[in-house]
């Protein structure tokens, strides 16, 4: 019997720590095992700087922590793809899952779409986002350097992020609003290690206020009644940093999935939500405890659970195992060529790009535009790495006068002829953007990712230029949305140019659109936005404009 090509014993969605879990169970079952992730593999436990109370680790970035967890899993032989799903399928035997990678079919199904910072609704806070109102201290920590921050939780995030931002900040408050933290006191107890820490209970935030960054506040203690406010005075500025829960990323899930009032779904012991064949882990469950341990142990159920479920299929549909046994050619198609040692690349990321390179209906041509400083040589060497991996892209330092003239550096994507696709990165893509970058070069080269036909139409009406740039961190994790959103819409349409800036190279574009927060969208240069927004949401405001 031919095995199709898109069919899993199990597609999982979302890539933390429940996902993984639940990848490295089943494929090292023999399962056949697909991770879509939409920002690349980590979740929200990457951007924590210290994860202490793993057992059997004594202390690790959330970041590096992911990263093994990712290795262990591709070691079994699970697969990933950085892609939206966009629809699913779940109520047939066989469920079908279609992403802006291309369209899948699974045995069984993993929900481990996580949750995302909660807003608590104080005035001021939707309008100094991106401004001094932040949600990430790993994204956005280094722009309060010197400054005063105001940290607004009594959770185990809030905790962790305050000692964080010590590296940053000048002075650290912690607001409170009931008489004690909500997580362990062990954890709570760690404050009394640091200095700069200051805690208030009974303490809620009212308003944010200011000119163009916040630069005063108003505080109000819910046990005596009384007011205060804090100004920045000398400082010019100060940062307030929301940790007060997450909202379960399920909104986007149909109502076929069973959720409670709050979002979460819901499942029984063996992780199994309503539907057969569908199971959920991780944050965006009914639970009474979120943590990378309970992650982890959701995960793990969830494999079990599922690695039954799909023997039994196997057996009433007359399936064969999906996991193929590597031939001696295959083994060799796999090797990496000789990549540098502790260059851009390695054997791993190799494999993740030889698929996505085969897919390329035409060449990509990088006009690399570069000056004298170090960061261009940085973008040379990543262009002879990427470039010695494959004959499907290849680059051209520009000779001045061949387009219109950039900030500098800047990698310009074009099409085989050497015509632009409007598709700009100005830096390295490292860290979080190194997929939006493979996004980008799959877009330029076709098909790209795949979305609606409504929306394309949308997108190609749009009849006047529009320049868009995106000013991101590399460690940040809701900026690679926001890029692949701007890319894919200038890769529609010949109107729309999109542009990535490593705002740690670019401070000028910090001073001059008073950015203290990631990702930060300017549109035609004039109009400025704050925060991870998806295709549809960059649409309508470019209809809009």
């Amino acid at each position: 019997m031919e095995i199709e090509k898109n069919l899993y014993d199990a597609v999982i969605v979302g890539g933390g720590p429940a996902g993984l879990s639940a990848a490295i169970y089943l494929a090292r079952a023999k399962y056949r095992v697909l991770v879509v992730a939409k920002d690349g593999t980590g979740g929200q436990i990457s951007i924590t700087s210290e994860v202490v109370n793993n057992p059997g680790i004594e202390k690790i970035s959330g970041k590096e922590l992911t990263a093994s967890m990712r290795r262990q899993a591709e070691n079994f032989g699970a697969e990933f793809v950085t892609g939206e799903v966009l629809h699913m399928e779940l109520e047939k035997e066989i469920k079908e899952i279609k992403t802006t990678r291309g369209d899948y079919k699974a045995l069984g199904v993993v929900l481990a779409t996580g949750a995302n910072p909660r807003k608590i609704g104080f005035k001021g806070e939707r309008e100094f986002q991106g401004r001094g109102v932040a949600y990430c201290a790993t994204c956005d920590g280094e722009f309060f350097t010197g400054k005063k921050v105001f940290v607004i939780g009594g959770g185990f995030a809030a905790v962790e992020e305050a000692i964080f931002l010590t590296r940053y900040a000048r002075e650290v408050t912690i607001l409170v609003r009931g008489d004690s933290f909500s997580c362990a006191k062990s954890v709570s107890d760690r404050l009394e290690n640091y200095d700069k820490i200051e805690v208030k209970f009974h303490t809620e935030l009212v308003e944010a206020d200011g000119d163009q960054l916040v630069t005063r506040a108003e505080f109000y203690n819910n046990q005596t009644k009384e007011t205060w406010e804090y100004e920045a005075g000398a400082d010019g500025n100060f940062g307030i940093f929301v940790f007060a829960g997450y909202v379960p990323n399920t909104e986007w899930i149909g109502p076929e999935v069973e959720k409670n009032e709050q979002g979460y779904l819901l499942t029984d012991s063996n992780q199994k939500t309503n539907l057969d064949g569908v199971y959920a882990a991780g944050d965006v469950c009914v639970k009474q405890l979120r943590q990378v341990v309970t992650a982890v142990s959701d995960g793990a159920s969830a494999a079990t659970a599922l690695e039954k479920a799909a023997a039994e299929l196997h057996t009433k549909l007359n399936l064969p195992d999906l996991v193929q046994e590597k031939t001696a050619e295959t083994a060799v198609e796999d090797e990496a060529p000789n990549l540098q040692e502790n260059g851009f690349f390695d054997a791993s990321i190799y494999r993740q790009l030889k698929p996505v390179f085969r897919k390329f209906e035409q060449k990509v041509k990088i006009r690399a535009w570069l000056d004298d400083q170090p960061i261009s040589g940085e973008i040379r060497g990543f262009l002879r790495e990427l470039t010695s991996m494959t004959d499907q892209v290849t680059w051209e330092e520009a000779k001045g006068s061949e387009s219109r003239e950039p900030m500098l550096p800047a990698m310009e994507l074009c099409y085989e002829n050497g015509q632009s696709s409007g598709i700009w990165f100005h830096g390295v893509p490292g860290g979080h953007e190194f997929n939006s970058f493979v996004a980008a070069l799959y877009n330029t080269a076709g098909p790209g990712q795949e979305i609606s036909t409504e929306l394309e139409e949308r997108i190609r009406k749009i009849d006047q230029p529009v320049n868009i740039k995106v000013l991101v961190s590399l460690s940040c994790t809701m900026c690679p949305e926001l890029v692949m959103a701007s890319q894919k819409a200038a890769a529609v349409s010949d109107k729309i140019e999109a542009e990535m800036f490593d705002l740690m190279h670019y401070p000028e574009l910090k001073e001059k659109y008073q950015v203290m927060s990631v990702p930060c969208m300017i549109i035609n240069d004039k109009d400025v936005y704050f925060g991870k927004k998806n295709l549809e949401e960059l649409t309508g405001i470019l209809e809009g404009e």
